[in-house]
């Protein structure tokens, strides 16, 4: 059984109190609803396996929605913990960054990935095998990942991030104060613990 996070958030530029509240209180139902479906396979497949084949394989389908919305969720608050903190230009994380999006920037990509048609999520991955940074979207959260590389920078763009303070066509005012709250040192945490 998985327990909600608290995360430790300041007063964030342009995303309010209370659109941060509702927000977290869908990633705590992302957190119930994965320990729930768990509860639920178990108990089906230890009931009879054969019988309750087929919806156990749509709970387990569900399942990795939920526990993506966990993850996803849990990375993206954390971003903004300890305040907005600007990129080490200098740092490790800053060099990878400018040898991949030079000569254009990071925050840059990410917003034009975001802004993309549809909700989901734009990420910055690191795969470390190929030593290179990897941008994507993810619609649908549990598809279109690059599998088994470590998330360094999630910003969520599904409606519930922004309709509150933005309305449905504020997504790029809200991408912007994402960025601008975000506390870069988190990021480059992550690279660092990428790169053991």
């Amino acid at each position: 059984m998985y327990e909600a996070k608290k995360f430790t958030l300041p007063s964030l530029e342009g995303i309010s109190d209370e659109s941060v509240k509702q927000h977290i209180g869908l990633y705590e139902g992302y957190v119930k609803n994965f320990n729930a479906i768990s509860k639920q396979i178990a108990e089906l497949a230890m009931e009879d396996w054969e019988k309750n084949m087929h919806p156990v394989a749509e709970l387990i389908r569900r399942r990795s929605f939920e526990f993506d919305g966990m993850r996803l969720h849990e990375h993206y608050f954390e971003q903004f913990e300890g305040g907005a903190k600007e990129l080490a230009a200098g740092g490790a994380l800053g060099k990878a960054l400018q040898k991949t999006y030079k000569p254009k920037d990071v925050v840059e990509v990410m917003t034009k990935i975001g802004n993309m048609r549809g909700p989901g999520w734009a990420i910055l991955y690191y795969d470390k095998k190929g030593d290179e940074l990897l941008s994507g979207f993810s619609g649908e959260q549990h598809q279109g990942h690059f599998v088994t590389l470590p998330i360094l920078l999630a910003l969520d763009v599904w409606e519930h991030a922004f309709l509150l303070d933005y309305g449905a066509t504020g997504k790029g005012k809200y991408i912007d104060a994402f960025f601008k709250n975000l506390n870069w040192s988190v990021i480059e945490k992550r690279f660092d613990e990428a790169q053991k």
